[in-house]
């Protein structure tokens, strides 16, 4: 299964309720208290944030964290690389040079294909169109048909 990590998701739910009032600081203690995550949590998160760019912090007693750009220039491509790393299914597409298997490799190629498609998806959603209510979809995957044998025939 494919999953981000909880931290990300942490991390995108304090960068959307930033962009939900994008010209005033926020303290973290704040931020914490209404994301309804552990201070400690909220100021890794913002750490982490600051140091990719994403979110300005300012220093003393009226400080606090805003977002470094508006929310609509912000994508979930940049969140997502900012507290993962960078983003690839499988080694290879991510980290090249990783895999001994990957020169010969017959699935490389896709799995690249299919890596950039995400990574693509990723950059057309802004922090914008997050903050945007959406319900909920939930889809449900098949599970995988039974292989047919084929019958011997005598």
């Amino acid at each position: 299964m494919l999953r981000m990590s909880k931290l990300t998701d942490y991390g995108t739910v304090v960068m959307t309720y930033l962009a939900c009032e994008p010209g005033r600081l926020h303290a973290a203690s704040e931020i914490a208290h209404e994301v309804r995550v552990a201070l400690p949590t909220v100021s890794k998160v913002l750490k982490t944030l600051t140091h990719a760019g994403l979110v300005a912090s300012q220093r003393g007693t009226k400080g606090g964290y805003t977002l470094a750009r508006t929310a609509a220039r912000i994508t979930m491509a940049e969140i997502l690389g900012a507290l993962e790393g960078p983003i690839g299914l499988t080694e290879c597409a991510s980290n090249p040079g990783q895999c001994i298997q990957e020169t010969s490799c017959s699935v490389r190629g896709n799995w690249q294909r299919i890596n950039l498609a995400i990574h693509r998806a990723l950059e057309e959603v802004t922090l914008a169109e997050m903050v945007l209510p959406v319900k909920p979809q939930v889809q449900r995957v098949a599970p995988p048909k039974p292989l047919r044998r084929a019958s011997a025939t005598t």
